[in-house]
């Protein structure tokens, strides 16, 4: 009996042992990858400040992942579609996840809001609307392509992609000083826990981005099931100030809840009335039925009662004529029943017009 429980014990220490042992390039086979994409240099995955971030921090953030990967699935193809078509590396994405856990609508306690946690000083510059009924730091595709804009600033500022990410949590300024105060832009040296010449939550933050791509990376390498969630699309249309979303939603046949999700930039799931349209976000899925189902008011153009003759000269169009009378391209085509912008030489035409150019012509 007490041989047995001897080899028990001794298993139990040799499993252990060997779990210890494993490398973080074994368990993270991605790492090159991912520090490449973010430029940093891939000795760093044997710096012992990374290593014990790694070991302590794993378990809760590969959690992590999984909460907010199952959160993100409807975003993420339109966020890494955007990163991509303006030549940033889609691993981009695991920034706005550390930020918010894709959740659109976070708040933080610096009052930082959305997928990209941004500012509201910050938010203005980069031209997102922020007022009372609506905030378009949680549209997912404003503010992607903000952060995208932001990022790329960033990078030019500094010419490194992990120096932009680290601006983008602690500021330009503050990477400025840490940069002059060290002598160096080198990642090992501007987050070493000794010489603290980063505030912490500077130095855990690309530390974080990292451990997190390389846990979603070297799952995407082994094709894991949680990439298999990435198969959803969305798109935006247009709607009319004043829309209902739990009401559109039911229109187009979808969970309320999920239409509501896609769309936090509204308040209370309203669209408000202080612009005639607005954008929203819908899965590509429902776009059929969105179309099909969700009517615009006809525009109704009321055509200009002063008209004055105009003969098609060699090289004219519709747009060229509305400029040269002030007049609109739209009642020019309407008058003139035209099917598209091509013109005859020699064709005759009406051109709605002003008061005041037609009495200029008439003199």
């Amino acid at each position: 009996m007490k041989k047995s429980l001897k080899k028990i014990i001794l298993l139990m220490m040799l499993v252990s042992s060997t779990s210890f042992s494993l490398s973080i390039t074994d368990k993270y086979p991605s790492y090159s990858y991912v520090f490449a994409e973010f430029g940093v240099d891939e000795s760093y995955i044997y710096d012992a400040d990374f290593e014990r971030f790694v070991l302590q921090n794993e378990k809760k953030i590969k959690a992590f992942y999984t909460r907010s990967l199952s959160r993100g699935k409807d975003l993420l193809p339109m966020m890494k579609g955007y990163l991509m078509d303006d030549g940033l590396s889609d691993l981009f994405i695991y920034l706005s996840m550390v930020e918010s856990g894709f959740s659109p609508a976070i708040v933080s306690p610096k009052k930082a809001v959305g997928l990209w946690q941004f500012m509201p000083a910050t938010a203005k510059h980069y031209n997102l609307s922020v007022y009372n009924t609506f905030d378009e730091r949680c549209d997912p595709v404003s503010s992607t392509n903000a952060a995208i804009n932001y990022l790329n600033k960033l990078h030019r500022q500094f010419g490194k992609w992990y120096l932009a990410a680290m601006a983008y949590n602690c500021g330009e300024g503050r990477l400025e000083k840490a940069i002059k105060k060290a002598g160096s832009d080198e990642l090992s040296i501007l987050v070493d826990d000794r010489d603290k010449y980063l505030p912490l939550e500077t130095r855990e933050y690309i530390k974080k981005i990292l451990l997190v791509a390389m846990i979603g990376e070297s799952i995407t390498l082994d094709f894991g099931s949680e990439q298999n969630s990435f198969t959803n699309d969305i798109l935006q249309v247009e709607v009319l100030g004043g829309t209902k979303l739990r009401e559109l939603a039911k229109l187009i046949e979808m969970k309320p809840s999920r239409l509501v999700a896609l769309n936090k930039q509204f308040k209370n799931a309203i669209v408000p009335k202080k612009n005639p349209m607005y954008k929203i976000t819908i899965p590509e899925e429902k776009m059929v039925a969105f179309y099909l189902r969700y009517k615009l008011p006809e525009k109704k153009k009321s055509i200009k009662p002063h008209l004055i003759s105009h003969y098609v000269a060699l090289g004219e169009t519709v747009e060229s004529i509305a400029k040269l009378y002030q007049a609109d391209m739209d009642e020019i085509i309407i008058s003139n029943h035209l099917e598209d912008n091509n013109l005859e030489l020699d064709s005759f035409l009406v051109i709605p017009v002003s008061k005041k150019i037609f009495d200029e012509v008439s003199k």
